[in-house]
């Protein structure tokens, strides 16, 4: 089978083996690129919105990005190519890295770094050849990705210098002499021409092209060239330039502890840390900060790195642990470091100044002008780290922390990269190093989360009793309430939880607080309104605790207002609430959770449509608690957003016994299924509300639940069509007064015999919902059910003046979903009639609206209803371009009917 590679250096293209695969335009191919940049990893809808659009953004942006995801997965499965996953909030590649060529180059690059110079400008060499033209070629103007500009200038520099190394200089002189005469502002190509001309024997060359870089930086920037360049002017003059790989004495301190023998995953944040390297040999003067949560693996990453690139940096590597985030020990005070660093500097003990501005200026001092990698692990907060900052550009500062430090990006223009946890392949990766490859380890993986220091734990665990297997680890930690205990070893503060530990004692008051009650929400993500119902405070408050809890990385915020722990911060957070909150606490939190998802659900249902049922929450929130909720997109995206949420608050209400709040919030989710069917999820839903209610005793919930599983029965055509339920509904409600439950009733009933093929009954039950309805919006649904029995009954002017009828309720109630389902129903009854001019003109009032409204969906039905009334008439050619652009908006909308329709298209004479 060929093997699917994905290009995005250069025009952005697709491949099954050599041959390119047609994907689309623009917005297609710009969602491709967005997707492979990050494999495996999920990139959020709104993202994608603000990449492919920019801060214009269509109404329909959303409808867009779905239908070019459904596109592309097409596309992918019939070459047999990576999977596109659905994952909150967007979507996830999954690929292997490899087949991108942006991440082949990268993985080109490390190997480069550490070959032998002969075997680094091969490697390098192919990594260039992998540069098709300029990178993300046809996307729209608005994505822009300039990190791949900066990993060609890596890996175009990084050859260069394994050429100087192999002494290639004439080879040299040629190539960059014109990328010099076109940009003499490329410092660092400038440095490695005047490397290649001295020599070459060309040192007067060398100097003139000192003295052109340095006019045109002084004319263009008004200042010197870099650091870099101005040292190596200096050598020049000297006459005592060496060669490249013998720059260093090796005098210089190397005080990196030991590294991992072998780094799992990291290509891109190694990319990152290399493009900073290359920056600061341009004279840039450069500090990262690698931030993540307690076991994300920052420490190893960054020290794996440093022994890379120790090479890069002559005059040697200063380390120190900064402790900050150490259970035994306080953080190292500034003073204390800097003895630490002017004792690897040369300084005897007797020579260090006492006075802490002293040591600041001694250390500044001497690394002045030198090219040195200083890095600054587990530091806890910016003004710890402030005072160990060189004062060189040709020196590289990096430091590890859980907290963010904002602050050094504000005041010392730091960048910052966090820290993730590993993609799938790369976490198996890393337990088979410890412990052999095993059939379990992918669901190990997934059990200890992706997170680094608990796969560790869990290969040392299997490699030191080899009587364990991966399958028994596997049962041990597949109980979520045993599941961190089970990533402990001997030291108590080696586990998981005690690395948590650690950041939560560490964070302030309110800020714990927050996080404590954070443990009591059910669910998998939480937003400012949610934290704000629950913590009782402003909306605008509740936000800025969970960005600090962001910035100390114990959540992320994955888009905006959407907060997500990783999957062991909740169990942890789980098992702190309940250690250290009361039974009264946790219940309140509960209580106030299923409060303010009953009120955000029914606010949200009513922008989806009318609603039936007697159920009101609309006072227990103030307006400004709650999401605003503008309209029928915004409601449909809160609820799929939130979905895996009131499941989560559905069990946890059920399982604390909150029966009457279960059935209630199931009703809710409802009317949002009505609308956006999903068959098992559904089903549970009502099945849990079915439950509820029962237990609560509660008979009018009881029929409205059953009344929700007659409702699934119908949409998914399942055996028996829901009449068990419907019947069941009907019996209750007998015996409440309660004319608007009784009518739904009658109308679920009438409809389920209608579905069996007994016409007169469902008729008769229809007949009598519609002529009792005190509701107005449930008799224009009656009227419309009891059109479709009679039209499977072939009473079709009977069904024509019921659906008329419908229709002019709809339209009062300006219902504009059900009036473009009234429309469709009347041109299909007039279509039997044989009314073809009365059929085609309610059909295409019926896409007008559709349109105007963006149901793009119900466009796709519609357009098959019109090719259908078109080839009626006779119209072939219009019949067969209506049937085309139904496929085609199926194909993006609603795959599984696209099969049904291009079956009609191919019989068309």
């Amino acid at each position: 089978m060929a093997e699917t590679r994905l290009q995005l250096l250069g025009p952005v293209q697709l491949f099954d083996g050599d041959q390119p695969v047609p994907i689309g335009g623009p917005g297609v191919r710009g969602l491709l690129a967005l997707l492979a940049l990050t494999p495996g990893k999920v990139v959020g809808l709104d993202e994608i919105i603000d990449a492919l659009w920019g801060h214009n953004p269509p109404a329909t942006a959303r409808t867009i990005v779905h239908g070019n995801v459904s596109h592309l997965r097409r596309i992918l499965r019939e070459i047999e190519g990576p999977s596109i996953l659905t994952t909150p909030p967007g979507y996830r590649l999954e690929v292997e890295p490899d087949r991108i060529d942006v991440h082949r180059a990268r993985m080109l690059l490390d190997q480069a770094s550490v070959a032998i110079p002969e075997v680094a400008a091969a490697l390098l060499a192919e990594a260039l050849a992998l540069w098709q033209g300029p990178a993300l070629g046809g996307v729209p103007d608005s994505l822009r990705a300039p990190e791949l500009e900066d990993l060609r200038r890596a890996v175009h520099g990084a050859r260069v210098d394994a050429d100087l190394d192999l002494g290639r200089h004439a080879e040299l002189i040629a190539e960059l002499s014109p990328i010099v005469r076109a940009d003499p502002l490329a410092e660092r190509t400038a440095g490695q021409l005047m490397r290649a001309l001295y020599h070459a024997g060309r040192r007067g060359d060398a100097l003139e092209l000192y003295r052109t870089v340095s006019r045109a930086t002084l004319r263009t920037l008004g200042v010197e060239p870099g650091a870099e360049v101005r040292w190596l002017h200096e050598r020049v003059l000297k006459d005592d330039l060496p060669p490249l790989s013998r720059e260093s004495d090796g005098s210089g301190p190397s005080q990196l502890p030991a590294a991992v023998p072998s780094l799992a995953g990291r290509a891109e944040e190694l990319a990152w840390l290399d493009g900073l390297v290359t920056r600061a040999e341009a004279g840039e003067t450069t500090i990262a900060v690698v931030t993540g949560t307690a076991g994300v693996g920052k420490s190893t990453l960054v020290v794996w790195w440093a022994h890379r690139v120790a090479p890069r940096f002559p005059d040697g590597v200063l380390f120190a642990s900064l402790r900050g985030f150490d259970p035994h020990h306080p953080p190292l005070e500034p003073a204390e470091l800097l003895t630490q660093f002017l004792l690897g500097l040369g300084v005897e003990t007797a020579k260090i100044p006492e006075l802490l501005h002293e040591r600041i200026a001694l250390y500044r001092s001497l690394i002045a002008e030198r090219r040195m990698l200083v890095l600054l692990d587990d530091a806890r907060t910016a003004e710890q780290v402030r005072p160990l900052l060189p004062p060189s550009a040709r020196t590289m500062t990096v430091v590890t922390s859980r907290s963010r430090l904002d602050g050094l990006a504000v005041s010392n223009a730091a960048k910052q990269r966090v820290l993730g946890t590993l993609a799938p392949d790369d976490a198996v990766r890393l337990i088979e190093e410890l412990a052999g490859p095993a059939g379990h380890n992918h669901t190990l993986a997934r059990l200890c989360g992706y997170l680094p220091l608990a796969l560790r734990i869990a290969g040392a665990r299997l490699s030191a009793s080899p009587q364990r297997t991966a399958e028994e680890l596997v049962g041990e930690l597949g109980n979520e309430r045993t599941r961190l205990a089970g990533l402990q070893v001997d030291g108590a503060d080696d586990g998981v939880r005690a690395a948590f530990d650690v950041s939560f004692r560490g964070l302030p008051g309110e800020i714990a607080e927050t996080f404590l009650q954070l443990g009591a929400v059910p669910g998998v993500m939480v937003g400012p309104h949610l934290m704000a119902a629950v913590a009782q405070i402003p909306v605008p408050e509740a936000r800025r605790r969970l960005r600090a809890l962001a910035a100390h990385n114990l959540i992320a915020e994955t888009a905006r207002d959407v907060f997500v722990p990783h999957d062991l911060v909740w169990l942890y957070l789980r098992e702190l609430a309940e250690q250290e909150l009361g039974e009264k606490e946790r219940d309140e939190a509960l209580g106030w959770t299923v409060r303010y998802y009953q009120a955000v659900a029914d606010r949200a249902r009513r922008r989806l449509g009318r609603v039936a049922d007697p159920l009101d929450f609309g006072g227990v929130l103030a307006d400004e608690a709650m999401p605003p909720l503008a309209g029928f997109a915004e409601a449909r995206d809160w609820f799929a957003a939130e979905w895996p949420n009131l499941l989560a608050v559905l069990d946890a209400a059920y399982a604390a016994g909150r029966y009457d709040d279960v059935w209630r919030l199931a009703r809710l989710g409802h009317t949002y299924r009505v609308a956006c069917p999903l068959l098992d999820e559904w089903t549970r839903m009502a099945d849990l509300g079915v439950a509820a209610a029962e237990a609560a005793g509660d008979v009018a919930g009881q029929c409205w639940l059953r009344l929700a599983r007659c409702e699934i029965a119908l949409v998914f055509e399942l055996p028996g069509f829901g009449l068990a339920d419907a019947e069941r509904a009907a019996e209750l409600s007998a015996g409440l007064a309660d004319e608007r439950l009784a009518t739904s009733a009658d109308l679920h009933l009438g409809r389920a015999l209608s579905r069996l093929g007994r016409h007169e009954q469902a008729i008769g039950r229809l007949a009598k919902a519609v002529a009792e309805a005190g509701d107005v919006t449930l008799r224009g649904q009656a009227l419309s059910s009891c059109a479709q029995a009679e039209k499977r009954a072939g009473r079709l002017p009977e069904a024509i003046e019921h659906q008329l009828a419908g229709l002019r309720i709809d339209r009062d109630l300006g219902d504009d979903d059900r009036v473009v389902g009234s429309l469709d129903k009347l041109a299909e009854l007039s279509l039997r009639a044989g009314d073809h001019a009365a059929a085609e003109r309610y059909v295409r009032e019926a896409i007008d609206l559709a349109i105007s409204r963006e149901f793009v969906a119900r466009e796709g039905a519609l357009r098959l209803t019109l090719g259908r009334v078109l080839r009626a008439r006779g119209d072939i050619d219009g019949a067969r371009e209506q049937l085309a652009l139904s496929v085609r908006i199926y194909e993006r909308v609603h795959p599984k009917l696209v099969g049904e329709v291009r079956a009609e298209l191919a019989e068309l004479p």
